[in-house]
């Protein structure tokens, strides 16, 4: 791919988008997350109304869940066709099976993995670090510092993919996800042909064909580590001023270069070692190690970097390294260039501060005329009288219910745990038991704890929250709403007579508190699905 003089204005999450289209990609596929829904939304308003891939064009869809959509992906690789799989760090869980096969089995058309981190948790359950699982299915990782490097990093990475056979990794952070920024972009290759692998039994995973195919893959870290070694995103520099009368050399990785160049403002860098390609250089390390008496080390999200140096006896030709672990850098949460200036020992710049005020707390809440909160006012109703009554919840909207006034969610681990958290909780012994979660969440990770729950029978009450809508990220399309919904909760197993369509309105309360409160008292399995559209997809 050509870069010409052309700049468009983009986000992080778009220049990985533009760059995959702009690379020849035959198919993108996702399921919605913050800070990583952005990526297939921009393939779908770049190519929308085009050819299918069969025609060269681009297919392009919300899947069921991470898993389903990175086996499509892995299914259009098969067929030869370049193929962009994208979702946010916990997404990756989620697809963890098939992302760490996929390393096995090896692919044909190049695939990308485009992982969206949430350092700060600004809408996550954890900070998780995806370099770590870049390192655990031995692949390469590209981790770009703005919007231009993510452009042409994930046009590399289709190339790269072909050329070591593997999946290659880039990943973004939230600040970079949603940073808009000019990318100069080039032009669109042609897509690769349908060229299916003519060594399927590659494919095939029996312990036979594993063992030889997981040979082929450590068999090519060598010359992956080469790669890394000379590739252009890893740059050392070991001219360099002291800081502070110590030797010290840096080490910065991805995002965090932007925050060092910040930092330093007029202050003349130390030697530096710039990261943006993983396996990590060794022997740059060693070089830059070599030259200085000290080592900090400051990257976005885990002390992935610094472990790697460490080591177990923590210090490398017995050089101090500093950065998160040893609290030179905040072991949680965001970089900033403050953060850096500390790390580095510069003292802090001069800010303003605002007035101290005396406001009130504003906790965040459901929209006015949410749906949700009809059905939450049926549920705290019922609760009332049962103190150590919970309800087991789920990711969404909902899940603000577990403020005031509903305080009704007492649960929020991961996608479809409600479910099979309720299980187990009804199977200790506690009643009531209410699991909620949303007809998207039921879709992606709901169904299968709900077999498990149908099959035993137990003796708990399933709120599907029916919206019509991936509310939480921005009111994506669902699959399946309404009778077609009530229709598969039956096909699991849940007797008909214990599977109630309500409409979530206030003027139905009390006829919903009826129906609920019947199969509260049900010693079985019973599930709710209040139906009415988001009030902001509503709006739209």
């Amino acid at each position: 791919m050509t870069v010409s003089n052309e700049m468009r204005p983009l986000l992080g999450d778009e220049a990985v988008a533009l760059g995959a289209i702009h690379a020849g990609l035959s198919g993108a596929y996702s399921y919605p997350g913050t800070p990583a829904t952005e990526i297939l939304e921009f393939v779908q308003r770049e190519t929308r109304g085009g050819p299918s891939a069969r025609e060269g064009g681009v297919h392009c869809t919300w899947s069921a869940n991470e898993k389903v959509a990175y086996e499509e992906a892995l299914g259009m690789s098969y067929a030869g066709r370049r193929a962009l799989v994208s979702f946010k760090h916990v997404g990756l869980n989620v697809a963890a099976d098939p992302f760490m096969n996929s390393a096995v089995t090896g692919i044909e058309g190049g695939l990308v993995v485009a992982v969206a981190d949430d350092p700060g948790m600004h809408s996550s359950q954890n900070e998780q670090d995806s370099r770590v699982y870049a390192g655990f299915a031995l692949i390469p990782c590209l981790e770009p510092a703005d919007g231009q490097q993510a452009y042409e990093m994930t046009a590399e990475g289709l190339e790269l993919s072909e050329r070591f056979r593997v999946p290659v990794m880039v990943r973004l952070v939230t600040r970079l996800a949603h940073s808009r920024s000019g990318v100069r972009v080039g032009t669109r290759r042609a897509p690769n042909p349908l060229a299916p692998t003519p060594e399927p039994m590659g494919w095939v995973l029996l312990p036979s064909n594993a063992r030889r195919q997981y040979d082929k893959l450590v068999g090519k870290q060598a010359a992956l580590a080469a790669w890394s070694e000379g590739c252009r995103w890893n740059h050392l520099e070991l001219a360099g001023a002291r800081l502070g009368g110590v030797r010290l050399g840096v080490i910065v990785s991805g995002l965090a270069h932007n925050y060092y160049r910040e930092a330093l403002a007029e202050t003349p860098a130390p030697p530096t070692l710039r990261i943006g390609a993983y396996p990590i250089p060794s022997e740059l390390c060693a070089r830059l190690v070599d030259a200085v008496d000290e080592v900090l080390v400051i990257e976005e999200g885990y002390p992935v970097i610094e472990q790697a140096l460490r080591g177990l006896l923590g210090s490398p030709r017995g050089k101090l390294i500093h950065g998160r672990l040893d609290g030179r850098v905040p072991r949680t949460g965001e970089l900033n260039p403050d953060v850096v200036r500390a790390a580095l020992g510069l003292a802090a710049l001069p800010t303003q501060r605002p007035p101290a005020l005396e406001l009130p707390t504003r906790l965040p809440c459901l929209c006015d005329g949410c749906p949700h909160i009809d059905t939450y006012d049926v549920i705290r109703d019922l609760l009332a009288p049962h103190a150590g009554a919970r309800v087991f919840s789920d990711i969404g909207c909902y899940t603000l219910a577990a403020y005031p006034p509903y305080n009704a969610c007492h649960s929020c681990v991961d996608m479809g745990a409600s479910i099979s958290m309720a299980s187990g909780a009804a199977q200790a012994g506690m009643r009531p038991v209410i699991a909620t979660l949303g007809d998207s969440t039921f879709i992606h990770s709901g169904i299968t704890p709900l077999v498990d729950a149908a099959h035993q029978n137990l003796p708990m009450t399933v709120f599907i929250l029916d919206n019509s809508t991936v509310g939480m990220t921005g009111g994506q399309e669902t699959m399946v709403n309404g009778e077609g919904l009530a229709s598969l909760v039956r096909g699991l197993g849940v007797p008909a007579e214990h599977v109630h369509l309500l409409r979530a309105h206030r003027r139905e309360h009390e006829a919903n508190l009826e129906i609920v409160r019947r199969e509260l008292a049900y010693e079985g399995l019973s599930v709710i699905i209040p139906v009415r559209e988001c009030i902001q997809t509503a709006k739209k």
